[in-house]
């Protein structure tokens, strides 16, 4: 069995910001989640992750008058 904790880093403060999807139709009303402390990867697991998931289907998009707050 999978241990989500494992994965995680100890401080698992975060940013909370209202977005939409990453992939189509692209809607809005999404609540975003981002951990503060980057969870670091190899080039080999990434390599993998885009091998399962290749369609990253949308660039970074800019923030629109949203407002990211630092939550905890």
């Amino acid at each position: 069995m999978l241990n989500l904790n494992e994965l995680l880093p100890t401080d698992q403060r975060y940013y909370q910001f209202m977005g939409s999807l990453t992939t189509p139709p692209c809607s809005e009303n999404v609540l975003w989640l981002v951990l503060k402390q980057p969870v670091s990867i190899s080039r080999a697991q990434i390599r993998l992750f885009t091998q399962l998931y290749p369609n990253n289907a949308r660039p970074v998009q800019p923030l629109n008058g949203r407002t990211v707050r630092d939550a905890q």
